[in-house]
């Protein structure tokens, strides 16, 4: 507006033919003092705290900048140079400024204008121009002032074409801010780097937990180092540190031998030897000697020197995960070893049981016909008392049961134990309850291959036993499936009609009502007569439900891949235990189950429907029924869980030792052996001859 007021005000001279130097005057006003006021108003102010930066763009710009102005006629170019000494009229213009305008007008600008800091001619760094990042960003080292002092009295300025038009390139600000801005992205980059990286560590751990909770506790046990439950806050940091240590010198050594350094590879194979044989079997840094942190300090020395010579990202992810690799084989083909291991060892009788089996059975051989008979045999088909069915091959294990049973019974002269084994095992169960008769109640033992019924011609899984391709799923070692089958349901076990003879019970014991069925590994608790007053509601079998586990339904024993076992199951149904289970054989008979069993046992010749053994069939069979038990009946899996409450064992009328860890091997558990040996006579004479003990 001041300009437009300079324009007419020559006009006027010109027109009105004024004196030459009133017009002088005024023109140099306009050219002089109009900037300057334009200047105050804007805010221009030097402040003697400001640091080099600030000085030097001002004093650039006050050096070097040539000031436009348009006219309606010409460009007045006017020098800074020239301008600097005219420090009165700056003085003069401020007063004629304060004249022109109000003192709240000029406050207002002031106000208005605070924020922009010195006054630059660079429209890039006004208010409405500048990004907020760039405003808010605050440079508080010296280092990075003085840069941008530098880069702004170095930088070019707008260039013009010879064609007259203005070409815009980067100005200094424009480009320090840029380059600010790279640094923001880079530093935001790797903590976003990072924050992965700590995300794929979490992921991987996490990983490893749920492979830890998959593994076979049956064999391995509960413990995993990767549990929650197992984590250490005071965790044996050298232990750990050195066995880091050996890993990455491991890596090193594969990298040197790759690149020939075999200076750097024998160092590296020194050390980790040195590493080893101080590690030795210590599991805490207190087992370490007094040399492990001079071991520590040396390997760390030479990993420091491999690291410099030979760290490449790519080839040290590429052997870690070979290492990985490796190694999750080796433990693949150990667990495999194991678990054959753990099953040889479950199913194989001890030394000191087979001594007392055989000691027994001469003696029983030695003794005289009339001698060899129990008394009370009048009661073996009463169907008024208590009659218990016990199959197995195992005299020490027969004798808990039954005197478990007994020593917990109200009244013993009311129960009857019938006792079935092999001829193997005969006349050493004879044998031993002959000399440890039973008190009051009755007891009888039976030959399996005495039962002429049970042959291959009605019985489906004999005539299976006896097929080709049954022995030579047992007995040949290079069988292309003997790999990939489990190996548990490869038992020997199956091959004994003992195993399978809980199906036929009806035949065995026509004259009976109700029978309760036990396994040779469970020891009783409580008086089970109440048993018998159970209403069954119609059903065939009463039996305590095991799928308090989604593993525990049909889907985990039956192959539901198989039309006919998806067309008649459903794969959630309950799954139950046998160990433990109140037959009615009325209802039996009615429902025809032997002929139930044997229907579905012809379809699995092929092993098809379900692998070998008992429970699956069995939960065919009594499909449906089946009624559940209370669970404090029989409490299961003191054989593979470690963790089974003692409260809940003690309340429970009858334990379970079902798992590989069978309480007369040595793989059994420790914490679970005394409810089992306090059935046991250890001063036993036989007993001592075969060096049976605690």
């Amino acid at each position: 507006m001041g300009l437009k007021r300079g324009l007419s005000g020559v006009n006027r001279i010109r027109g009105g033919g004024g004196s030459r130097s009133a017009a002088l005057v005024i023109l140099v006003f306009l050219c002089v003092f109009a900037p300057l006021v334009f200047f105050v108003g804007r805010g221009v102010y030097i402040d003697s705290s400001n640091d080099y930066a600030n000085a030097s763009v001002k004093q650039v710009r006050l050096e070097n900048s040539l000031f436009r102005f348009n006219t309606s006629q010409a460009m007045v170019f006017v020098s800074l140079d020239w301008l600097q000494s005219l420090d009165w009229r700056e003085r003069l213009a401020m007063q004629s400024l304060r004249s022109l305008f109000s003192k709240e007008v000029l406050d207002v600008i002031t106000a208005s204008t605070a924020h922009l800091g010195p006054f630059s001619l660079d429209s890039s760094l006004k208010k409405n121009n500048s990004s907020p990042s760039w405003r808010e960003l605050e440079v508080d080292t010296q280092q990075e002032n003085q840069t941008a002092s530098s880069s702004i009295v170095n930088a070019k300025r707008d260039t013009t074409s010879e064609g007259g038009s203005h070409q815009k390139v980067e100005t200094p600000e424009m480009l320090y801010r840029r380059q600010l801005r790279e640094k923001r992205r880079e530093r935001r980059a790797n903590e976003l780097v990072q924050q992965h990286n700590d995300d794929t560590i979490l992921k991987l751990e996490n990983a490893a937990i749920e492979r830890s909770k998959s593994v076979d506790s049956a064999v391995l046990g509960k413990y995993s180092i990767w549990r929650r439950e197992n984590e250490n806050d005071n965790s044996d940091s050298n232990i750990r540190l050195m066995r880091d240590q050996v890993i990455m010198a491991r890596v090193y050594s594969g990298l040197a031998k790759l690149k020939n350094k075999t200076d750097l590879l024998q160092e590296l194979q020194a050390r980790i030897k040195d590493s080893q044989r101080v590690l030795g079997e210590s599991t805490t840094d207190a087992d370490l000697p007094r040399s492990a942190h001079d071991k520590l300090r040396d390997m760390g020395q030479v990993l420091a020197k491999a690291k410099m010579q030979l760290y490449d990202c790519k080839l040290v992810t590429g052997k870690l995960r070979a290492m990985l690799q490796t190694a999750d084989e080796q433990v693949r083909s150990l667990k495999k070893q194991s678990t054959f291991l753990a099953q040889l060892a479950a199913k194989t009788i001890p030394n000191a049981i087979h001594c007392l089996s055989m000691r027994l059975t001469i003696d029983y051989y030695l003794l005289s016909p009339v001698k060899r008979k129990f008394p009370r045999t009048e009661n073996l088909e009463n169907p008024n008392l208590y009659h218990y069915a016990l199959f197995s091959d195992n005299v020490l294990a027969a004798s808990v049961v039954v005197n478990s049973a007994i020593m917990n019974a109200k009244d013993p002269s009311k129960h009857v134990f019938h006792l079935v084994t092999d001829k193997l095992n005969f006349g050493a169960m004879n044998m031993w309850f002959l000399l440890n008769p039973p008190g009051k109640a009755t007891i009888h033992v039976e030959n399996v291959d005495e039962f002429k019924w049970l042959n291959s011609s009605y019985c489906p899984v004999l005539r299976q036993l006896e097929s080709a391709a049954m022995k030579e799923f047992y007995f040949k070692a290079d069988h292309p499936t003997s790999g990939s089958s489990n190996l548990k349901y490869r038992n020997p076990k199956y091959l004994s009609m003992l195993n399978h003879l809980r199906f036929y019970l009806p035949e065995v014991y026509p004259k009976l009502n109700k029978i309760l069925f036990l396994d040779d590994d469970i020891i009783v608790q409580k008086d089970l007569t109440p048993l018998w007053e159970v209403n069954l509601n119609g059903k065939v079998n009463g039996a305590v439900e095991t799928c308090g586990e989604s593993f525990h339904r049909f889907d985990k024993y039956l192959n539901f891949s198989n039309p006919h076992i998806a067309r008649n199951f459903n794969p959630n149904a309950c799954g139950w235990a046998y160990g433990m289970n109140m037959f009615d054989l009325k209802e039996w008979k009615k429902r025809d189950i032997t002929g139930i069993y044997h229907k579905w046992q012809n379809m699995n010749e092929n092993r098809t429907l379900w692998k070998l053994g008992t429970l699956p069939p069995g939960l065919i069979t009594f499909y449906g029924l089946t009624h559940p038990l209370n669970k404090a009946w029989h409490v299961l899996g003191l054989g593979y869980n470690p963790s089974i409450a003692k409260k809940d064992i003690e309340n429970a009328a009858v334990v379970h030792y079902n798992g590989n860890m069978k309480p007369w091997l040595e793989l059994a558990m420790s914490k679970y052996l005394p409810y089992w040996t306090k059935y046991i006579q250890f001063d036993h004479p036989y007993l001592r001859r075969c060096n049976l003990h605690e």
